[in-house]
């Protein structure tokens, strides 16, 4: 009887350390540094900024739950503004009569162009601001215009109508050529890239950072998703918010993927105030 209880206490003592040796969480989020750290802390110093860029894998579950719980947790301590990549700005429009009430999902579905997994990935940050009456704002740029530009340059740009030239940033256009997120994309093209196509990258970036500015207020907190590369290194929309307010205090978020997320590897330490790690076999919306 005395054996089968030391048995049975060895078990009890060992068994959460095995619970924890299979343990698998969904992600893990580090700081700059690589340093591990929870979600309240990161929660507490980004709602004491201006701007808050969530830089997002496109398909990345994790990355569009995320999104939603930041969003709702600032929601608690400031006035928001939301804005995203997915919505262009020719399309603010029926966003805001969405927002407003005055057209349905289906009327939203058949007026804008939305990014197919908009349902499951973008629908449940829009319908947030509606039932929150928080604004949301389309910041990119038409995509036949960035078209353009990688084609024929900031001047193919010239020749378009006063209308079209309203979403987006005012012209000419501020490039840094040799900023490393553009000559990146030359290097990872080589053989295929042109000098123009960073600039409709920028074009993008400039044009999202110039809605993000033209909406937001002091005291209020923007809340802007795009993709990570636009805002990764502290380059892309937050090298365009700085130039156009230097004094400005933004936070950026990065989401990466990794074969194992208990560590933070090298490349990706630095890339953002807050980075989001994903193991690379999660399932993905698309």
């Amino acid at each position: 009887m005395i054996k089968a209880i030391h048995i049975c206490i060895v078990f009890f003592l060992l068994f959460p350390v095995k619970l924890l040796a299979t343990d698998k969480p969904a992600y893990r989020l580090f700081n700059a540094k690589g340093k591990e750290v929870s979600y309240q802390k990161m929660i507490k110093q980004i709602q004491k900024q201006d701007v808050v860029l969530i830089g997002e894998l496109h398909n990345n579950p994790i990355s569009h739950w995320l999104e939603l719980e930041i969003i709702q947790s600032c929601y608690l301590q400031r006035k928001l503004v939301l804005g995203a990549e997915m919505f262009e700005q020719d399309n603010q429009g029926a966003l805001s009569a969405y927002l407003a009430g005055k057209i349905s999902a289906k009327g939203l579905d058949s007026s804008a162009r939305l990014w197919r997994n908009y349902k499951t990935d973008y629908a449940p940050l829009v319908n947030f601001a509606k039932e929150n009456q928080v604004n949301f704002i389309a910041t990119n740029v038409p995509r036949k215009y960035a078209s353009l530009v990688s084609k024929g340059g900031f001047e193919a740009l010239n020749q378009i109508s006063a209308e079209e030239k309203s979403w987006m940033a005012p012209l000419p256009i501020a490039y840094d050529a040799n900023l490393p997120c553009y000559q990146k994309m030359i290097t990872m093209m080589a053989g295929h890239a042109t000098p123009n196509m960073p600039k409709a990258q920028a074009l993008k970036d400039a044009t999202m950072a110039y809605f993000i500015m033209k909406n937001w207020e002091e005291n209020n907190l923007f809340i802007h998703v795009n993709g990570s590369y636009h805002s990764e290194n502290y380059e892309g929309i937050s090298w365009y918010l700085k130039l156009a307010k230097p004094a400005i205090k933004i936070a950026t978020i990065a989401t990466v993927s990794q074969k194992e997320i208990k560590q933070l590897a090298q490349e990706n330490r630095g890339i953002a105030d807050y980075i989001i790690c994903v193991e690379d076999d999660m399932t993905t919306t698309y």
